[in-house]
């Protein structure tokens, strides 16, 4: 079993930044490929990003090029820092994890989901 505890959502301007913060119980979090989903809205969850057990990843295209997923396995955490938000980029945001070292853009991989953390973005 895994609890994840999202941190680091808020209010900002567009063209601004946040980083948001993920921490994982467990002592195998090394082991564990990390996700960030998002939801708006009246939208469906939509995958952001993921990260594997050696720190490959891969993104979204709709986030590439402004967001970074990275990871902190000393502290069981994975990071999400989000530069140049979008109004569009409003959301909640989850936090997932999957007990395999693959990562994998499929949501339906991840049987462990945070609570989510609400990220606004003002035009």
């Amino acid at each position: 079993q895994v609890t994840l505890i999202e941190s680091g959502g808020g209010l900002v301007q567009a063209g601004g930044a946040l980083r948001l913060s993920c921490a994982a119980s467990g002592r195998t979090f090394s082991n564990y490929a990390m996700g960030w989903v998002r939801q708006a809205p009246g939208q469906e969850r939509e995958f952001v990003a993921t990260i594997d057990w050696i720190a490959g990843t891969s993104y979204a295209d709709s986030v590439k090029g402004r967001f970074i997923i990275s990871r902190e396995n000393a502290k069981n955490t994975v990071y999400l820092q989000m530069n140049s938000l979008k109004p569009e980029d409003t959301a909640v945001y989850y936090c997932a994890a999957r007990g395999r070292v693959a990562y994998s853009t499929k949501n339906n991989d991840y049987p462990y989901w945070g609570q989510g953390t609400q990220v606004t973005v003002s035009s």
